[in-house]
């Protein structure tokens, strides 16, 4: 879908997915920096000890602290998140990117692999 206010951004439209671009970095910056500290384990335990304060820490707005207490990936994409950040946030409650394919494509994460499977030939 091209959106005639952004000029030269035009892309394929694939429903569950959220084009990630310049506008999307520029409004997921403060989400994407808070799921890149997760990196470090002291981080992570923080995060999981006072999860709002966390949050707050790096300014996250409204749209993204909900999608945060309600463990929805495909919000957090919304909300400018970028999926490799949102993996390292996805991994503090056991999930992986496999999990975050299969809420994209409205799938269980077992009919997500197996088509994933069925791809490679």
């Amino acid at each position: 879908m091209n959106d005639p206010k952004r000029p030269g951004h035009g892309h394929i439209d694939i429903p569950g997915t959220t084009l990630f671009d310049g506008v999307q970095a520029m409004k997921g910056y403060a989400l994407n920096k808070m799921c890149y500290s997760f990196n470090d384990a002291a981080n992570r335990a923080a995060f999981q000890a006072d999860e709002d304060g966390y949050c707050a820490r790096y300014g996250l707005n409204a749209q993204q602290r909900e999608a945060i207490r309600a463990r929805n990936v495909l919000q957090l994409l919304a909300a400018g998140g970028n999926v490799y950040y949102l993996a390292k946030f996805a991994g503090i409650f056991g999930l992986d990117v496999q999990d975050i394919g299969a809420q994209q494509t409205g799938m269980s994460k077992d009919e997500f692999k197996a088509r994933l499977l069925a791809a490679r030939g």
